[in-house]
């Protein structure tokens, strides 16, 4: 993984379209909560009729998980996937620790179902960390980060015992990209205008109309 590579790249990566919708915060999901094996209950979900009209602050609706060496490891994760640049500020300056954190911590079945991948994940990089290098992950520089990341990272070539930290990376990244291009500065990064009025309506670019086979 090349902590230098665009934008745009990591988009094509994921395919964005697809990445964001099924990554965007389940605040319409309803049903029972899901209560893992050995789970304590859990709290209850949004329901049907959330309030929307109010200010909720970290934690109002469930207690959240992430411990403070958690929470600095994927903040570290997040900005090496997606560092600031003379575009936009890193994954952390707008918030992606806390979705993740929203995110494992909420009391929907799929929440639930990532929840231990994304722990066993962390707990993995901290493992992994101080085994070759005697540090925290979040206390390594880039290089090393990187190198760590770099055994985890593909998919289509998973290393021979690495398929579960590999899986890991694939989710941690698919949320990262969810949270930080459905934020403002996100949004703004990738030229999306919804919701904001405008006199005319040129349609989808060419260039978008040509990668679906439809220019």
């Amino acid at each position: 993984m090349n902590p230098e590579i665009s934008r745009r790249d990591a988009l094509n990566w994921l395919a964005s379209a697809s990445v964001l919708i099924a990554t965007l915060p389940a605040v319409v999901v309803v049903g029972e909560p899901a209560t893992p094996s050995g789970a304590g209950p859990l709290a209850q979900p949004y329901g049907t009729d959330p309030a929307l009209l109010k200010s909720y602050k970290p934690g109002d609706l469930w207690p959240l998980t992430l411990t403070e060496l958690q929470r600095a490891t994927v903040t570290a994760l997040a900005d090496l996937i997606i560092p600031a640049d003379d575009r936009s500020p890193a994954a952390s300056y707008v918030g992606v620790p806390a979705f993740i954190d929203e995110w494992l911590s909420a009391p929907y079945a799929q929440q639930q179902i990532d929840r231990p991948i994304l722990l066993a994940g962390f707990l993995w990089l901290e493992t992994e960390s101080h085994r070759r290098f005697q540090t925290d992950f979040a206390a390594l520089d880039l290089a090393r980060q990187t190198q760590i990341s770099d055994d985890i990272c593909s998919l289509s070539r998973v290393k021979l015992g690495f398929e579960k930290p590999t899986a890991f990376f694939h989710l941690f990244r698919n949320l990262t990209m969810g949270g930080f291009y459905t934020s403002p500065a996100g949004m703004k990064d990738i030229g999306f205008i919804g919701n904001i009025p405008q006199t005319r309506f040129q349609g989808p670019p060419p260039e978008v109309l040509a990668r679906l086979g439809l220019g």
